[in-house]
C-alpha cells in the first residue's frame, strides 16, 4: 500500500493532508511500506497504516499550495428590511467613493437610456429599473477585491447572493488569497471581512445577528 502510494503520486512527505477519521491533520513527516506519520497542527504525532490511506478517502492540499492561491468562501447575513431603491441623495453619496464613481454614473446612464426607450413612469417606484443599495455594495466589493494587492486576480472572484432565509440574505465572497500560507491567508481574511463590515452602513445597510441580552435591555429601556 505504501508503494501504492508513491506510485499514483497520492502523497509524498511534505503533503498537507486531513483526514478526520483518523484525527489526521498536518504535514506528512515519513512515508514507509508499514506505516505513514503525520505531523499535526497541535504538534501531535498521527499513524496511519497506509492501506487504510488507499481504501479510504483523505483529503491533500498539495494542488491547493501549487496553485498560488488558496479559496476565500464567506458569507454575512443582511437585514432584508435595509435593501431599499437608491434615492438621487444616495446615488450622490456614491459617486464620491472612488471605486464606485465609474460604476454608478455608467448604470445609471444604462437605466435612463433604458426607462425612456420603454417610456417609464418614474413616479412609481415598482415601473423600470433601478439601482439598490444591495445592489451598489455587491459592485463596491467586486470592485474592492478585484483592486487588492492581497487577491490572486488570476483565479475566481465574485460576490454573489445566496438563497434566503430567516437569518437574512447572505451575500458571500468568492475569491482566493495570493497566498497559501495560513498566517497571511488568514491575515487577508480578516481584514477584508473588518473593512466590509466597517463600510456596510455607508450603503445603508445592516447585517443580521439574533438579538442579544444588550438588545433586549435598549428596547425595554
Amino acid at each position: 500500500s505504501g508503494v501504492q502510494l508513491s506510485a499514483n503520486n497520492m502523497l509524498k512527505v511534505g503533503d498537507w493532508i486531513t483526514m478526520p477519521k483518523y484525527g489526521a491533520d498536518g504535514d506528512v513527516i515519513e512515508v514507509s511500506l508499514n506505516t505513514v506519520k503525520v505531523r499535526n497542527f497541535d504538534k501531535t504525532i498521527t499513524t496511519i497504516p497506509p492501506y487504510l490511506l488507499v481504501s479510504d478517502s483523505f483529503q491533500n492540499w498539495r494542488g491547493m499550495q501549487e496553485s498560488g492561491g488558496r479559496r476565500i468562501k464567506r458569507s454575512i447575513n443582511i437585514d432584508m428590511n435595509s435593501v431599499r431603491f437608491c434615492t438621487p441623495e444616495m446615488l450622490a453619496k456614491y459617486r464620491k467613493i472612488q471605486l464606485l464613481a465609474n460604476y454608478v454614473e455608467q448604470t445609471e446612464q444604462v437605466i435612463k437610456e433604458y426607462n425612456e426607450e420603454h417610456h417609464i413612469d418614474n413616479s412609481i417606484l415598482v415601473n423600470g429599473r433601478r439601482q439598490t443599495n444591495l445592489g451598489v455594495f455587491r459592485a463596491y466589493l467586486n470592485c474592492y477585491l478585484k483592486s487588492h494587492p492581497g487577491v490572486n486576480h488570476d483565479m475566481t472572484c465574485m460576490v454573489r447572493q445566496l438563497q434566503p432565509t430567516d437569518h437574512g440574505i447572505p451575500l458571500e465572497l468568492y475569491f482566493f488569497s495570493a497566498t497559501t500560507s495560513w498566517i497571511p491567508y488568514e491575515d487577508l481574511q480578516s481584514d477584508v471581512f473588518d473593512h466590509l463590515l466597517a463600510i456596510i452602513s455607508e450603503f445603508d445597510l445592516h447585517v443580521f445577528q439574533s438579538p442579544s441580552g444588550e438588545d433586549f435591555r435598549e428596547r425595554l429601556g
